[in-house]
């Protein structure tokens, strides 16, 4: 059993039993912090079971529409460091944003290549990669340059979650990365750079619809 949020290929998959779910990407059971109405997405999935047949598609009937693409509001701390590159003066100035997100959270997405302590040392890499350095020159030895944009990215998103006094909106914070971060600058620019020299999985570096 699944639950979809992108319906067209969960009919190409056919799984054998299937909850369509009109919601944002990254929240296939809701807005966050509703228990109940997640309760609800959940026994809809699992009462599919109960067909003896499949495969089954059913929808939810309930739909969510979400402002995905439109930046968080979220303030950068101002430069303090002149003589650094300005993404890694920013991911800095974001550290104490970062902790007390952990502190509240209690975990974190960061650490599939890196820890927090190790993200300025990924930017560093990411911008030799951005000027067009070879990857495994630039510090990605294997692909794992897929791995260090996963751990970026998790550190600002989660930053940004200490910054705004509210629950954004599915993916506000991505796009905020993207379009209002030095880092996220540097992560459009090395993904450009790397399908210049058509490297087979460059179109990985962000997300789809990045």
């Amino acid at each position: 059993m699944v639950i979809s949020v992108l319906r067209n290929h969960t009919e190409r998959i056919r799984p054998p039993r299937a909850l369509h779910c009109e919601f944002p990407l990254g929240r296939p059971l809701g807005v966050p912090g509703e228990p109940a109405f997640q309760r609800r997405v959940l026994d809809a999935a699992f009462g599919l079971l109960k067909s003896k047949e499949g495969p089954v598609l059913e929808d939810f009937p309930e739909v969510i529409e979400d402002s995905a693409d439109e930046p968080l509001s979220c303030a950068i701390p101002p430069r303090t460091d002149e003589s650094l590159a300005p993404a890694i003066d920013e991911a800095r100035g974001l550290r104490k944003a970062y902790n007390r997100a952990l502190e509240r959270n209690g975990r974190t997405n960061v650490g599939r290549l890196a820890d927090a302590d190790g993200i300025e040392g990924l930017l560093e890499s990411l911008i030799k990669v951005a000027n067009g350095e070879d990857l495994k020159e630039a510090g990605f030895p294997s692909g794992t340059i897929i791995e260090a944009t996963k751990d970026l990215m998790s550190y600002y998103e989660e930053a940004a979650s200490a910054l705004v006094d509210h629950i954004p909106a599915a993916r506000a914070a991505e796009s905020w990365f993207f379009k209002e971060t030095a880092a996220g600058a540097v992560l459009l620019e090395a993904k450009a750079k790397l399908k210049e020299a058509e490297w087979p999985a460059w179109m990985f570096i962000t997300s789809m619809n990045q």
